[in-house]
Parts: C-alpha cells; sequence; structure tokens
C-alpha cells in the first residue's frame, strides 16, 4: 500500500481519539456538577451569620446610655421639643435630630444629630452630660469617628463626673481614675501635655484602637447599640424630638 493513502486513515484515527476525549471531559463535568455540595461546616456557618447580623445593626457615631426604664421620664429631662413616635430602625439610623430609645436590659439609649460633638465643643458635651446626670442619675456618653478617629466615653452619676476621656487630635478632656472595662481592654489615654501630633504615625495604631475599643467599653459599661437584636429594633417605638436647650 502507498503510504501517502495511509494519511487519510491516520487522521481520521486521531481525530476520533480526540473526539472520545472530549466526550470523556464532558461527561466527567456533568457527572461532578450533578453531586450534591456538601453543607459547611457549623462554625462557617454561625461565623457568616454572626457577620450579617453585624453589619446589619447600625452603630451610631454618637450616643447616650442612661441607666432607666422610664422612657416618659428620659423625655422630659433631656426636655425633648416636638415629640413625635418613632420606630426603632428609623431612629437608631440616626434619620432623626434625637432619637429616645425603649429601655433595653434596664438602659434607655439617645441617639442622633442633635447631642453634642466633644470635638466641636467638649464644653457644650461637658454641661449637656452634667445636667443629664443630675436629672437622671447613671449616664454615659460614648463618640467614636472612625474617619477622624475622634472618641470619647463619659461616664457621671447623679452630676459627678465618674470617668470621662475625649480625644480629637488631642487630649480633649480627661477626668477620673481608669475603671476596670478601661484596664481590661487596655485603652490609651494621653495626658492633657502630650503631644501625639509630633509622633502621629507612630501613635496611630494606638489611637485607632481606642475607637474600635469604644462599643467595647460600652457594652462592659452599660449597652452596645450594635448589639440589640433586630426583633426588637424591628417591633418596637421610641419617641423622636429635638433638644430644647442649647449647652
Amino acid at each position: 500500500m502507498n503510504p501517502w493513502d495511509m494519511i487519510p486513515v491516520l487522521l481520521l484515527l486521531l481525530f476520533s481519539v480526540a473526539l472520545s476525549v472530549g466526550a470523556g471531559f464532558v461527561v466527567l463535568i456533568i457527572r461532578r456538577g450533578r453531586r450534591p455540595r456538601q453543607a459547611p461546616p457549623a462554625a462557617s456557618v454561625c461565623a457568616a451569620h454572626s457577620v450579617g447580623r453585624a453589619s446589619f445593626a447600625r452603630r451610631p457615631p454618637c450616643w447616650l446610655a442612661v441607666k432607666s426604664r422610664n422612657l416618659l421620664a428620659v423625655q422630659c429631662a433631656l426636655g425633648l421639643n416636638n415629640p413625635k413616635p418613632c420606630s426603632c430602625l428609623e431612629g437608631m439610623a440616626g434619620e432623626e435630630k434625637l432619637f429616645i430609645a425603649p429601655p433595653v436590659k434596664g438602659w434607655i439609649l439617645v441617639v442622633g444629630s442633635g447631642l453634642p460633638d466633644p470635638s466641636d465643643d467638649i464644653d457644650a458635651c461637658f454641661r449637656f452630660v452634667l445636667d443629664a446626670s443630675r436629672r437622671l442619675g447613671n449616664v454615659q456618653f460614648f463618640s467614636a469617628s472612625r474617619i477622624l478617629l475622634h472618641h470619647a466615653w463619659v461616664q457621671a452619676d447623679r452630676g459627678r463626673v465618674v470617668r470621662a476621656y475625649a480625644w480629637a487630635g488631642r487630649t480633649l478632656w480627661k477626668q477620673g481614675r481608669r475603671t476596670a472595662a478601661e484596664k481590661e481592654l487596655d485603652v490609651r489615654c494621653f495626658d492633657y501635655t502630650d503631644s501625639p501630633e509630633h509622633n502621629f504615625f507612630g501613635q496611630l495604631d494606638v489611637i485607632a484602637a481606642n475607637v474600635e475599643k469604644v462599643p467595647l467599653v460600652a457594652a462592659r459599661w452599660s449597652l452596645d447599640p450594635a448589639r440589640i437584636e433586630e426583633r426588637f429594633l424591628e417591633t418596637e417605638r421610641g419617641v423622636a424630638g429635638e433638644l430644647s436647650r442649647r449647652y
């Protein structure tokens, strides 16, 4: 037989082999696709669920915690103007000037843009907390900005500041002894004479860590707003309005 006559036969044979191999790969892929996917480990499911809940719960940049179960008493003490019912979802999202939430575990949270900003006027923040404490007893103020890294935590009882620390590029307010929660969390509080701006980048990690620890301090002192159950936020209502006094 002429060797040139074998070329078509060999090409046909090679084509058949390639076709068979390709068909085998297709069948394998289809079979793998039909296999039931294994459920992820329980720990992974719990972790994913926890992340979802944490992202859903909105933590306000600033809030007041009052040890009370009497929403009306807090409303009167703050002198709320133009009060109106408001859902917790809307109120805790910061859509109102001031929102007073119903009590959770013996604490009432107050949030909103009407609260004084320590970085704008630390004296106004001092007067506000002190006045609220004289009227309501045990009150706590918290502030944390992840963008500016400003932060504050204040604890007052019956018109007396027990502990306060506020930082906005420098220490604005430092009063009282470090609490057990601060020691446990190893937060760093600069003195008035410290100048972190001279070594800002060296102190940046410490300052950023303080911001992240504000809600942890709040959880140990009273309540972290981001840990309120979603079901509570969806069903309960508080009262919204505006502060009647300027501090």
